[in-house]
């Protein structure tokens, strides 16, 4: 319809909350590359910090999804728009998160994606959205390897204070390892040599955020429960992982639960198999 004065409402109520900021700028712009609320927004209050941030995320996303060849002009225009946020909100980092998820998907090189996150560092180190940009950067499909991979994840799971919940980037680069694996090595490996089992990563996202996490969740919060779930689930810590299931309730994630099969069937079966290491014996 072209409305958009809950977004404004939405966005002004997120104040400098960055990090749900950041995620409902992501809700509104799946709904926004399709619609123009985005742009009539932009158009009606062309000096609204939040208008511009918005438009920067919906423009992206239409590059995003145009490819790299079609998409390439739509992201010139995208990254004008992250500019234009950048200059009206210094303070915001979601358009230099934006411009993180340009560079991932267009790959202008090392050298812009250091001076982006240079960017990203000085406003939010330890902003969750832009971590896992970067990681996705030096997936092996984009434009890494796994041994960067995983050297970025370790390091910054490291460097990040307790309770934040960057300590799940490792876990992040071990799925993704492991879908390559099994799409390029199918004949010779698969979930019975999986990586979970004896896993370091795991006790060290339970330690560094799972149990000092804040009271209130972060927005998403579920994303990264699901892959401490999945973790648990599939190292055969079935009781360990009755409480992460009950945290994330009935919010399951594709990811990473669809790279070890049918999503929602393993969510399901893990979950059962984790209430039933909890209930007490003789219990129906």
């Amino acid at each position: 319809m072209g409305r958009w004065e809950g977004p404004r409402d939405l966005l002004a109520a997120s104040g400098r909350d960055w990090d749900r900021r950041i995620f409902r700028l992501q809700v509104l712009a799946r709904a926004g590359a399709r619609f123009r609320f985005a742009d009539t927004w932009a158009r009606a209050e062309p000096r609204s910090a939040d208008a511009l941030a918005l438009l920067a995320h919906v423009r992206a996303l239409r590059s995003i999804i145009s490819g790299v060849g079609e998409g390439r002009a739509e992201m010139e225009g995208a990254w004008a728009a992250c500019l234009a946020a950048a200059e009206a909100e210094p303070a915001d980092p979601s358009p230099w998160v934006v411009m993180l998820a340009l560079i991932r998907v267009h790959a202008p090189g090392r050298d812009v994606l250091r001076q982006v996150w240079a960017e990203v560092e000085a406003r939010d180190p330890y902003n969750r959205e832009a971590h896992h940009e970067v990681l996705a950067y030096f997936f092996g499909r984009n434009h890494g390897s796994g041994a960067e991979m995983f050297h970025w994840a370790q390091e910054r799971a490291d460097t990040s204070p307790r309770g934040l919940p960057l300590a799940t980037l490792p876990l992040v680069a071990l799925a993704e390892s492991h879908r390559h694996r099994m799409e390029t090595e199918a004949g010779s490996y698969g979930l019975s040599i999986h990586a979970w089992i004896d896993c370091p990563h795991i006790d060290q996202v339970l330690e560094h955020w799972w149990r000092h996490r804040p009271p209130v969740p972060h927005a998403q919060f579920m994303d990264d429960a699901n892959y401490l779930a999945h973790a648990l689930a599939f190292a055969g810590r079935h009781a360990e992982a009755y409480e992460v299931f009950r945290a994330i309730g009935p919010y399951a994630s594709d990811v990473p639960w669809s790279y070890c099969g049918d999503a929602e069937e393993l969510f399901l079966r893990h979950r059962e198999w984790a209430r039933r290491a909890v209930r007490p014996p003789g219990s129906p």
